[in-house]
């Protein structure tokens, strides 16, 4: 069933983002074609799209047409022409200082690329939609044939394959690829490090290409994961290059290929080790309101992603919700000038990123563990109250090329959400010690019981993910076993990734003792609640506080836990993609071990930090 497209304006109208806009604002530019009346042998400049001197403007509805010279789609943010002699579509991006190629998109079979448009024939051509049918020359013959749909105002092309084509090759060179991740952290390909001329990464929905030196992002989003991207690669040293990624149809499927376009669009600075603690002042002004991410590459090859914090007019910081749900818990630490904040894995440290008040963006690299190096990449990830209309994030166009539900589907919106149940030790803790200290327990006791089950209802959620983790675990290690038997020829590969598993059990068994069991806990509130509940001895406070100094022994314990055993999933998730870069042959193995860790990773406890 083909997906009901719809343009980002209306889309956040429907949600209530925005407030309708006036009759003036609803008069959307339309999609314009032209036949430029001579093939061109090589790419068309700014000035020649820009004049469209000879060209020749088809008129709606007029879907019978013979090109005399090479065919050309344009609305007002984005061109797409198909020259006769070009190497397949050409995407330009209408950039202020006039249209810019930023990528060319080609029909593959399974192992060849399209050798260029042989004809191009009017599928639709009306105000809201048009589309056209692109016949592709192929290597020993043979044609392929894709439909390339464009509509008003919108920063992307549709494509869908119709006959002859199995991939989607999307030329836009580039040294790093990024490949978004709102479970754990981003995979960042940087092409310096990968000595292959051919890789695999997973097939998960999206792929960007960071284009030129921060001005524009070339995004493929596709319907469906059926298959594995191949990135191609060539140059040396600092030339080195991502040159194509090979994106595959599903049945029915479609790949949607956006452009991001404008000065500040994403920025990379190299971090060393000596930059630990140190505040650096970006050579980068955010050039729009958004929710902008920093993807840190960390000394062991990993990426860790934080979402920078915005500064407010007094000083204060806030970190933008996360599909609509508040990362704030108890005090909103990161809130404060200092930008202090405290994690269950991290302790406290001073948040790495942010945008001050007059846009500027800044950085200061973790003084523990101290293990940032190499580029630091921001983009922006997702919109926020203040973004303008017009601009467009990493999210929107999502949302726009999948449409408002299998959007929700594909980002798991649901499993993103934070669970949480009872009352932290700790605040039962300074509940209790009050009450108890001032005498109140009588007057309160109704108050004492609630807190009583809401802390052993906070001990007990947190118990059951820990234990969930630690099923997790054990079935992935019995996978593995299963695959060291099948797969001889992956022993080092399957080996890493029992070692990263095993984490789980170890930080476990590391803290046994200070969790105790789920009967040691329930033992604590009946003992508290069977000798203190309404006792007014002398003492009363210090027999309390013993015990609430028991529930917290108990929950700091397990909130640290929490937090390791989702690092470990999350280490492991990301090594199981990495594996795919230098050995295609994992693929398979590793696409099942991310389908467990994204199962695993939903729903976390806000003591998890998953989203520092």
């Amino acid at each position: 069933m083909r997906l009901v497209l719809f343009s980002l304006a209306a889309l956040l109208v429907a949600a209530g983002a925005l407030d309708r806009p006036s009759a003036a604002e609803q008069r959307a530019p339309t999609v314009e074609v032209f036949d430029t009346g001579a093939s061109s042998p090589a790419p068309l400049s700014a000035r020649a799209i820009a004049d469209k001197t000879g060209w020749g403007k088809l008129p709606e509805g007029r879907t019978a047409h013979t090109f005399k010279g090479d065919a050309v789609l344009a609305n007002d943010r984005i061109t797409v022409v198909f020259r006769r002699s070009g190497p397949g579509a050409e995407l330009y991006a209408n950039a202020a200082e006039g249209p810019v190629l930023r990528a060319v998109l080609a029909p593959m079979t399974d192992n060849a690329a399209a050798a260029g448009p042989a004809s191009v024939a009017i599928a639709a051509l009306t105000a809201a939609e048009t589309a056209v049918d692109a016949a592709f020359k192929m290597p020993g013959g043979g044609e392929a044939v894709v439909r390339f749909t464009l509509q008003p105002g919108q920063v992307f092309v549709r494509t869908e394959p119709r006959r002859g084509v199995q991939r989607l090759r999307l030329e836009a060179p580039c040294r790093l690829a990024v490949l978004p991740d709102f479970f754990a952290d981003d995979i960042v390909v940087d092409a310096a490090e990968l000595p292959v001329d051919r890789a695999e990464l997973p097939g998960e929905n999206f792929l960007m290409h960071m284009v030129g030196r921060g001005e524009a992002i070339v995004l493929a989003v596709w319907t469906r994961r059926d298959e594995d991207i191949r990135v191609s690669l060539a140059g040396r040293d600092k030339t080195r290059a991502i040159q194509a990624s090979e994106i595959p149809y599903a049945a029915a499927g479609a790949v949607s290929v956006a452009l991001l376009e404008g000065p500040g669009m994403w920025h990379s600075r190299d971090v060393s080790k000596a930059d630990a603690d140190r505040i650096i002042p970006l050579e980068w002004k955010a050039p729009f309101a958004a929710q902008w991410r920093t993807d840190w590459r960390q000394d062991d090859g990993l990426t860790d992603s934080w979402e920078m914090l915005i500064q407010q007019p007094d000083g204060s910081y806030v970190k933008p919700d996360w599909f609509g749900q508040s990362d704030s818990y108890g005090t909103p630490d990161w809130m404060k000038p200092d930008r202090k904040r405290w994690t269950t894995v991290l302790s406290t440290f001073q948040y790495p990123c942010w945008i001050e008040k007059d846009g500027r963006g800044f950085l200061q690299p973790l003084k523990k563990p101290g293990k940032f190096q190499g580029p630091a990449l921001v983009y922006p990830i997702n919109r926020v109250g203040a973004t303008p209309l017009e601009t467009f994030t990493f999210t929107d166009i999502v949302r726009a090329t999948l449409g408002v539900g299998p959007c929700e589907y594909v980002l798991d919106v649901e499993g993103q959400k934070k669970k949480a149940e009872g009352i932290p030790t700790c605040a039962v803790r300074t509940a209790l010690n009050t009450i108890y200290t001032g005498r109140q327990q009588k007057e309160k006791k109704a108050e004492v019981e609630q807190a009583l089950a809401d802390v052993l209802a906070f001990i007990q959620h947190i118990r059951t993910r820990i234990e969930g983790y630690v099923t997790f675990g054990r079935r992935t290690l019995a996978y593995l076993q299963e695959q060291k038997k099948a797969r001889p020829e992956l022993a080092p590969f399957l080996s890493e990734m029992e070692t990263l598993t095993r984490r789980i059990d170890a930080a476990v068994e590391k803290k046994s003792d200070a969790i105790q069991t789920p009967q040691y806990a329930a033992q604590l509130v009946e003992e508290f609640r069977t000798t203190l509940v309404g006792y007014e001895g002398d003492d009363a406070a210090d027999r309390c506080k013993k015990i609430t100094a028991g529930f917290v022994k108990i929950g700091g314990a397990q909130d640290d836990l929490v937090g390791e055993c989702r690092v470990a999933v999350k280490i492991l998730r990301q090594k199981a993609a990495l594996a795919m870069l230098v050995d295609p042959r994992t693929a398979p193995v590793a696409n099942e071990i991310r389908s467990r860790t994204q199962a695993m990773l939903r729903s976390p406890t806000s003591y998890e930090a998953p989203r520092h």
